[in-house]
This record gives C-alpha cells, structure tokens and sequence, in this order.
C-alpha cells in the first residue's frame, strides 16, 4: 500500500507516540500540537520533552500548528485530543473538513466520556465532523512503549458500514511493531476504554494500602466481571470486554506505573484532594471524569456496580478506602457461575 498522509491533532504523550510509529512505517505524518508554545518547542528541541520525554523525534516528521495546512493533504486524520477536548477540536478543524471534497479518514485517540453529555467519542465526532467516517483506536497502548517499537496490539472499531475502509487503514497502520484487529462493535470499544480508567484508579488504592497480590489479583477478576455486566448493559458485545480494550487494556492500566489512572488512585492515600492530584497530572485523568460519568448511566439504568460504586465514594464523596475495601469483602455470598 503506498504512504498515506496523516495528520494527528494533538500532541500528547500517546498523539506523539502514534507520529513517531507513523512515521516509521513511511507514512507522510504532520503533528499538530494544540498550543503554539509546544509547537515552538517541538520544531525546536524535536524531542517532545513534557509528555514522551527521550523519544526522538525524525526529521521528517512535521510540526504544525494552523489547523487548516495541515488538512490539506490529509488522507487520516488522528484526534489525540483527552475527551473533555474532544469537541472542541473536532468543532475546529469543522471548516476544513467541509470545504475538502475527498473527506479523510478521522480515527480518535482518546478513552472516556464527554463530562456532561455522557456521550462517547464516536457519538461527539458524529455530531461535529457528521461528513466523515470515524473509528476509534483503542487497547493497551502505553505510548512510551509504541514509540520505542515494542510489540503492541491494539483494536480499531468502526461501524459496520465502514468496514472496508477501515479494513485497509488497519492494514496500512500494522507492522511487526504493532498489529491492529478490526472491530464493528464501537460501543463496546468505547465503553471497555472508558470503564478500565476507573477500575484503575482502583488499583492505585490497592497498591496505595499494600493489600498484597492476592487482593490485586481478586481486584482485576471481579473487576472484569463487573466490566461485562456493565458493558453489556449499557450496549456492548461481550467478547469485546474479554478483547484487547477490555481485558487488555485493564491489565496493563491496572498494573503499569506509568499508568496516570492508577497513580492517582494510589496518591489518592496521601490526603491531597483529587483536584490537586489531576492538577499535578497536567489535569488528563481520564478516570477521575469517567467515574462520574459512569456512576451516573449506572444510576440511570439501575444497574448494581459494587465496584464502580465504591471508586465513586473514594472520589468523590470522601469516604474511607479501607472502609470500601471491607464492604465489599462483607458482601452477602454468592456463586462465580
């Protein structure tokens, strides 16, 4: 397949990484941070030094910042805007989409829920950039790792109608450093992106009170439990929670350091406010937001998340985490069938 021209909105640790594979597969590849300070620095240092610091950056990737150049000669678009961004650069870049007449390709980046709106990323890009057709890339993807060609398996989800498109971009993306499976069951993707984050802030509190690898293992089984009745509940396949966006992704957010989720949950025990803990973060906690939003479908729904709502109480409601941790061991019984 010949090079395709990519442009990736959003210059963060994992919209970086993605320039870099890009890049080294010999695709045409244009970063476009959201900040013109960061564009400076990145033209200047080619190493993005604030969010995937050691990882060169090749001279042929470019550095961009007007959104509309950038869009010219786009066949893929990347939106590696966090999700509370998303609208507004999709809203953006808007203009440029509508005055192209072949439309690109857009494949988003993030994991979560829109604060407010409870909507997913798919249903965000549909209502702002209606013209094109949209995927979302999503799995165990610690950028770090991406950018330093270690093997990496990722899911791409698009609808159905869309199939044979994103069939040939999950053909042009893949290589021996990262394989990527094609999925239509993007509600499910989305939600498994979405539910893993929270689950891993409570991870963070596991490690946080040192309750050992019994209790850790317990946690990620039970926890994977509650993603698929969850997920299902709210319209999601199954198998896909079991995929590499579920199951996959769980574990590596659940267990990496360099997981942002899971950090904040385990200083979460040090007594500074979550607030403070996302401000320190550079304010992408996906999982602090998401707890929200999912706590709330769930109440909407009816649905029983044990789990779900005892990260909710840590969070945001200031309650005890070994006061959590002891409610949910004291649980009446039940069968694993």
């Amino acid at each position: 397949m010949s090079p395709l021209h990519c442009s990736i909105f959003g210059a963060g640790a994992w919209g970086t990484a993605m320039a870099i594979h890009l890049n080294r597969m010999g695709h045409a590849v244009t970063l476009v941070p959201r900040r013109l300070e960061q564009a400076l620095a990145l033209t200047r240092d080619r190493e993005n030094k604030e969010r995937l610091p050691g990882r060169a950056l090749p001279p042929t990737i470019q550095i961009g910042f007007a959104e509309a150049p950038a869009m010219i000669d786009a066949e893929v678009i990347f939106l590696a805007a966090p999700s509370q961004g998303l609208r507004a650069l999709a809203r953006s870049l808007a203009p440029a989409v509508r005055a192209r007449v072949e439309k690109p390709l857009c494949v988003t980046l993030c994991k979560g829920l829109e604060a407010g709106t409870l909507l997913p990323s798919a249903a965000v890009v549909a209502q702002e950039l209606p013209e094109v057709a949209h995927a979302v890339l999503s799995g165990p993807s610690h950028a770090d790792d991406v950018s330093a060609g270690n093997p990496t398996a990722l899911v791409l989800a698009c609808e159905p109608a869309a199939k044979e498109a994103f069939s040939e971009l999950s053909a042009a993306l893949s290589d021996a450093h990262l394989r990527i499976y094609l999925s239509t069951d993007v509600r499910g993707v989305e939600l498994a992106g979405t539910l893993k984050n929270i689950y891993a802030v409570g991870a963070g509190l596991c490690d946080g009170m040192r309750l050992g690898d019994n209790a850790k293992a317990a946690y990620l089984t039970r926890c994977l439990s509650e993603m698929v009745k969850v997920g299902m509940c709210l319209g999601g396949k199954p198998e896909t929670f079991y995929g590499l966006s579920g199951f996959g992704d769980l574990v590596a957010t659940c267990t990496g350091p360099w997981s942002r989720n899971r950090t904040f949950g385990e200083h979460l025990l040090s007594g500074k406010t979550p607030d403070a803990l996302v401000a320190a973060a550079g304010g992408v906690v996906e999982g602090y937001t998401a707890t929200r939003a999912i706590h709330d479908l769930c109440q909407k729904e009816g649905l029983d998340a044990p789990i779900l709502a005892g990260i909710y109480a840590v969070v945001y409601e200031g309650a005890s985490p070994k006061a959590v941790v002891q409610a949910l061991m004291m649980r009446d019984l039940k069968s694993e069938d």
